[in-house]
């Protein structure tokens, strides 16, 4: 069984193979010098960019596999959530290809994707604890079974990635703000009582991140000396760069992502409560984070859990995680139509499938 996945949900245009074996191959396109420009994503270049560049990449893609389209059995696609342009534009791409060649067609579910990509390299034991942050999402998820999901808590409105992406535009940092962030924070020393841990004075499992942002900026009113020099376009934020950056910067930076990954523990530490897991998976972009890794590695370890969290080139979207979950379910037989719809974030997405 051979599938292709296709992703194309916000930046990152990826296709890749996977097969009984594992992964065969992937090929990935960032748009980030394009967006960098505008210090975030704009919806409108991105779709176009993904439509630019998606036929080119999956013939890359066979070149480089020694694969032809009739070797494919089936073609999987994000279709939510995402940039509702975006997923259109993968979406459309892989409805034409199964129209063309008849091989099935299955819609995935990026936020489970991300999930599931650990057992590329990992057996997970199910059940198992989601823990999903990423720039648009941060999730807490019961997992049943790489089918049956359940989502505990989510955040209410800014997503951790995001919180990390505005403080390091705030310090001066260029995008995508959250890597560079983590970068000057390795070389600080955390203060626990700096930042607060946001939206924890209740008991549910939901996150709210926009008070970070705040608490942030008003740190860095009574801090201005914490403000990094800008650096011309064309220049490199070398390792030379952030060594020289004020100490105050490095520790603030260090103490911000110590408090989102602390909050992340507190809230994932209430869900024991309610079941216990075989398994903790973290992923999504921020998964590839030094503190939320260390944080949470220390949790599971607590609490004698298997942590698995993808390796740094799986975090980020990618086709691979794409091509992994329409695999698990080619092999359960489930396919869609070429009515399958894209579907934006905010919207639920419907376990629609059709069964061979």
């Amino acid at each position: 069984m051979l599938v292709l996945g296709i992703e194309s949900s916000c930046d990152d245009t990826g296709l890749a193979l996977v097969d009984d074996t594992g992964l065969i191959g992937s090929v990935m396109a960032s748009q980030v010098p394009v967006h960098a420009l505008f210090g975030g994503v704009v919806p409108e270049l991105a779709s176009r960019e993904h439509a630019r560049l998606i036929g080119p990449l999956l013939d890359k893609l066979l070149l480089d596999t020694g694969k032809t389209l009739s070797d494919i059995d089936r073609i999987a696609v994000t279709r939510g959530p995402g940039l509702l342009g975006s997923l259109l534009v993968g979406v459309q791409f892989a409805k034409s290809l199964s129209f063309a060649t008849g091989i099935p067609l299955i819609g995935v579910n990026h936020l489970h994707a991300h999930l599931l990509v650990a057992g590329l390299e990992n057996t997970i034991q199910f059940p198992a604890l989601g823990i999903l942050v990423s720039g648009g999402h941060t999730h807490l998820i019961q997992m049943q079974s790489p089918f049956e999901m359940k989502v505990l808590g989510k955040t209410l409105d800014d997503a951790a990635g995001e919180a990390c992406d505005k403080f390091g535009k705030m310090l001066g940092l260029p995008y995508p703000g959250g890597a560079y962030l983590d970068k000057l924070a390795q070389l600080g020393t955390v203060n626990k009582k700096l930042f607060p841990r946001p939206y924890i004075k209740n008991e549910n499992y939901d996150f709210s991140f926009s008070g970070m942002k705040t608490a942030a900026a008003l740190w860095l009113e009574e801090n201005p000396e914490a403000k990094l020099p800008m650096l011309d376009f064309n220049e490199t934020y070398t390792d030379a760069f952030f060594n020289a950056c004020p100490q105050i910067a490095k520790d603030g930076a260090a103490s911000y992502l110590y408090a989102i990954a602390d909050t992340l523990v507190i809230k994932a530490k209430r869900v024991l409560k309610e079941f216990q897991p075989q398994t903790i998976i973290c992923a999504g972009g921020v998964a590839a984070n030094s503190f939320v890794r260390k944080q949470l590695a220390d949790f599971a370890k607590e609490n004698s859990i298997p942590l698995y969290i993808p390796k740094i080139s799986f975090c980020s979207d990618n086709g691979i995680m794409i091509a992994y979950l329409g695999y698990l379910l080619a092999k359960q037989g489930y396919y869609h139509t070429l009515d399958l719809t894209a579907i934006a974030r905010g919207k639920i997405i419907p376990n629609d499938y059709k069964k061979i």
